[in-house]
């Protein structure tokens, strides 16, 4: 009997010092995002935002049960392949416990099955396209971002109304088309006359604003030009002097240096999923606050979003225990509900996609800010905007 007893006492001890060292070995987490490229801004907005938050939901600790969380950059250049290759790099050279990120949605789609051959969970943030957690999808992805449903669903809201003409102006891309589909799917009052698709580092929009004016200019009550763009200034088609035909202009929120633009339009309305001075709730205000203190300024687009991943993250961890296997992960994440700056979200349990209030605003001009300010019409709730489930699962 003391042959058996002694192998039992062995197998313990082995599995405590197994649990021991797992507690006390390193959260590695890999954020992949454009340091650099055409989305070099909101990248790194969403990095600040990203290490604000696992220290905010860390107590300042960076350490959940135990364990040091590590955050290892890699720079995707905005380039599909190269963010596949880092992903594949992070899982199986690094040996990341899992990861963040990216920035574009065709790098985004380019990530997807790496997630699911390595068997790692990708939290996406912020890349928008619906098929990321549609037709793309696997079990491995979560995304805290919003996709372009919940974006167009919410502009749709703000917009769809008896009597209005709207032309969409997009960029031909997974982005644009995803969110045109969207839009027009959710419009149910408003006519939709014309869909323009333009090349996504287009500088010059006379040919595509003529075209549009075009379609608008003899349609009888509101004429609306609704942009989804991402980078760029396509507000620059307001050179066209669009007023003289009666057209207004209409978009979702954006980084505050492309709402500078906004202060040409006074009025305008439409739905973001942030905007520093809307949300009321101690987690904004905490973002604020750090954010106000280390930078002079108030925290922007993707800041918010960047923090929202990691209180999503660190409520899964803690949920688990430290534990970062996927299966418990996946476990702990489906249907879970966490607080973030933009408010309390939920990764649906059928598709991975956290759902959100957006915010239904009309832009106000006031002096002691250098753009366009949104000002809160009303919150829309998550309930309200009956986002499709698109993966088919």
């Amino acid at each position: 009997m003391r042959k058996p007893l002694k192998f039992f006492l062995a197998s313990l001890a082995l599995l405590a010092s197994a649990c021991a060292w797992s507690q006390g070995k390193d959260i590695k987490i890999a954020h992949i995002y454009s340091k650099t490229g055409p989305l070099e801004a909101y990248g790194k907005q969403t990095q600040v935002g990203l290490m604000m938050g696992l220290e905010y939901a860390t107590g300042g600790s960076m350490q959940v049960a135990g364990r040091k969380i590590v955050v290892l950059e890699k720079d995707d250049q905005g380039k599909p392949d190269v963010g596949k290759s880092l992903l594949a790099a992070a899982y199986g050279d690094d040996k990341v416990d899992l990861a963040v990120g990216p920035t574009a949605s065709p790098v985004a789609l380019a990530m997807l099955p790496v997630a699911e051959e390595y068997k790692k969970i990708l939290l996406v943030e912020p890349a928008v396209a619906d098929s990321i957690t549609g037709e793309k999808w696997n079990k491995y992805i979560f995304r805290t971002g919003r996709n372009s449903s919940q974006d167009a669903i919410s502009n749709a809201v703000a917009l769809d109304k008896e009597g209005i003409s709207i032309v969409t102006m997009a960029q031909d891309s997974a982005f644009g088309r995803d969110g045109v589909k969207a839009f027009k799917e959710a419009l149910k009052k408003a006519r939709l006359v014309h869909e323009e698709y333009l090349p996504p580092a287009t500088t010059d929009f006379t040919a595509g604003a003529q075209r549009m004016i075009d379609k608008l200019k003899d349609q009888p009550g509101r004429k609306v030009i609704f942009i989804i763009w991402a980078g760029g200034n396509p507000f620059k088609i307001a050179d066209m002097d669009l007023k003289r035909f009666g057209i207004e202009i209409a978009t979702g929120g954006n980084i505050l240096p492309a709402m500078v633009a906004y202060k040409q339009f006074p009025g305008m309305e439409g739905a973001a999923y942030y905007y520093f001075g809307i949300p009321k709730n101690p987690v904004n205000e905490a973002l604020v606050s750090m954010h106000y203190s280390q930078y002079k300024s108030p925290p922007d687009f993707f800041t918010a979003g960047g923090f929202s991943a990691a209180m999503a993250l660190v409520t899964a961890l803690k949920k688990t225990q430290g534990d970062t296997s996927s299966a418990k992960l996946i476990q702990a994440m489906e249907g879970m509900s966490f607080d973030t700056p933009k408010g309390k979200m939920t990764f649906r349990k059928e598709d991975h996609q956290a759902m959100q209030s957006m915010y239904h605003f009309r832009i106000k001009i006031d002096p002691a800010f250098n753009w366009g300010v949104p000002e809160l019409i009303r919150e829309i709730k998550p309930e309200e905007m009956n986002v499709p489930i698109r993966n088919q699962r």
